[in-house]
């Protein structure tokens, strides 16, 4: 896919995303969470594609390792991510200037963010998750190192977006 038609993607699923109360996104939240629990099993299976190219003395190695309470702790993050209160629509400022004009600072998403990181899959969910809470489109890049297992825990977060009924491209 070329550069330009994920970011078209990314873009319409902001105008989209940017739209939804803190409550749909928080059972957006739940569902990725639930379905990555659910998925542990193919979530491992890809992780060790990944693990079977890469040297054990490789301090990567255990970065990139998930395990069954790894990927515990991923659903767990999530789900406590949507205890917290949503970033958005926060008032965070307001003045009334002198000639009556009452000027408010609210808190809004950025819109589309890019993050680039090595290989750690578990960043891969958390960048995601922080992303949606707040109302961002992202578009993940990690490590080549990490290829399989990111490819398969962004296919899990897209499915959790899709019983939404919402723009899967929210995560790229």
């Amino acid at each position: 896919m070329m550069i330009a038609e994920l970011l078209e993607k990314a873009k319409n699923a902001s105008e989209q995303l940017k739209m939804l109360s803190p409550d749909v996104i928080n059972k957006i939240l739940l569902d990725i969470a639930d379905l990555c629990d659910s998925n542990q099993s193919f979530l491992l299976k890809e992780n060790e594609k990944d693990l079977a190219l890469m040297d054990k003395k490789n301090p990567l190695y255990d970065r990139l390792k998930l395990t069954n309470k790894r990927l515990d702790d991923i659903s767990s993050q999530i789900r406590k991510l949507v205890e917290l209160p949503s970033p958005l629509n926060r008032v965070l400022s307001r003045e009334v200037r002198p000639n009556g004009l009452d000027i408010s600072k609210i808190s809004v998403p950025f819109g589309v963010i890019g993050i680039i990181y090595e290989a750690r899959p578990n960043v891969t969910s958390d960048a995601a998750a922080l992303c949606l809470k707040s109302g961002n489109v992202t578009i993940l890049r990690g490590g080549k190192e990490a290829i399989n297992s990111n490819i398969a825990i962004v296919n899990a977060l897209r499915e959790g977006i899709k019983l939404s009924r919402l723009p899967e491209d929210a995560v790229q």
